[in-house]
């Protein structure tokens, strides 16, 4: 499949959250439209659940908690839909697709919502003497490929940051770094849903709101209070300080805290080491097998195991669809204080774009 290179857009300082994202909404107005046109988890099964009685307590609950927690990042939202002439109730939905898919009832969404719009990455990471580096693959939906773009967002603190963003979604629901030389990756995970807070706060804003940690510490004191209401895997990256934490989340303020070192540490999308009744995954497992096999000896490895779509099984670590896709690849070396983003096979492909982090 062919695909485009990704088109950055450079926004601030801005008056408010309003005004970032109206400016983002009216560059990226044609990719947003398209997405909210075509994104056949939003069609079929999240709208028809908003317009149904079953979801007014859970989206009223969604809506005020997050517009309460950050309302700057709120009007943010409510910019993208003006400045892109879209849907509010749609861009609302995008954003909380996580949050809301596990209570849609099975007799409406055929049980294949929450299956197939799970975001599948892999990060491979390690800090040792000689390297200190994390390279992550985006995977999505492959109705993704098209729709997204890069932001370089400038805060009124002259704080700036470059996120990866998914159309139609806050700043960044994949991966990012700022000024400070603080970065993260991300990996959802598949908690059972009496583990899953309903109404509580949306991965999207956690995530929003990491642009804008100045430290390592900052970025952990933002997720342990987050409140969130499904959980995740974060990659925490502090260049200046040469550390990386991987840090599982859960609801009702459950963290654990892996610190990465020289051993090479893979994560997919299943809980490691926090306790958490979860979905069993086995495009997770499979790619967790897959990868302990692989050699994670040096940078050009691990964009070989990140590259690795030759295991003969359904589920590889280098997708290329029907269902999933590789969106790119992002490569922080924390010794070059660099971010690097891969369009295509990272064992073969130059980075389309590399960022200097400080």
């Amino acid at each position: 499949m062919a695909t485009k290179m990704a088109e950055i857009f450079e926004v601030g300082p801005c008056e408010n959250g309003y005004e970032m994202g109206l400016l983002i909404g009216q560059k990226f107005s044609k990719q947003i439209k398209s997405r909210l046109e075509n994104d056949l988890v939003l069609q079929n099964q999240l709208l028809p659940f908003a317009h149904s009685p079953n979801s007014k307590t859970l989206l009223k609950s969604l809506s005020e908690t997050n517009m309460k927690k950050y309302p700057n990042y709120w009007d943010e939202l409510r910019g993208t839909a003006e400045g892109s002439r879209s849907s509010f109730l749609e861009i609302m939905l995008l954003n909380f697709r996580k949050e809301i898919l596990p209570f849609i009832p099975n007799e409406q969404n055929n049980n294949s919502a929450y299956d197939e719009t799970n975001d599948d990455c892999s990060d491979v990471l390690v800090v040792s003497e000689s390297m200190a580096v994390a390279a992550h693959n985006e995977d999505a939906n492959v109705a993704l490929v098209g729709h997204t773009y890069l932001i370089k967002g400038i805060l009124s603190n002259g704080v700036s940051f470059t996120a990866y963003t998914y159309a139609g979604e806050l700043p960044s629901c994949a991966f990012g770094f700022n000024s400070c030389g603080l970065a993260f990756t991300m990996n959802s995970v598949p908690p059972c849903k009496h583990e899953i807070a309903a109404g509580a706060i949306g991965r999207n804003f956690i995530s929003r709101d990491l642009l804008e940690a100045q430290s390592i510490d900052d970025a952990l004191a933002r997720v342990y209070s987050s409140e969130a209401s499904v959980g995740h895997s974060y990659n925490l990256i502090d260049v200046r300080t040469r550390r990386i934490l991987n840090v599982e989340t859960a609801s009702r303020n459950r963290y654990s805290v892996h610190e990465v070192g020289p051993e090479p540490f893979f994560h997919a999308n299943m809980y490691l080491h926090l306790e958490v009744h979860q979905e069993r995954d086995e495009n997770s497992l499979s790619r967790q097998t897959r990868a302990a096999m692989l050699p994670k000896g040096s940078r050009s490895e691990f964009l070989s195991l990140l590259g690795d779509n030759n295991n003969h099984t359904k589920y590889p670590i280098y997708m290329t669809g029907p269902l999933l896709y590789t969106l790119c690849t992002a490569v922080i070396d924390l010794d070059e204080k660099t971010m690097s983003i891969i369009e295509g096979d990272p064992k073969q492909r130059e980075p389309s774009f590399v960022f200097s982090m400080v």
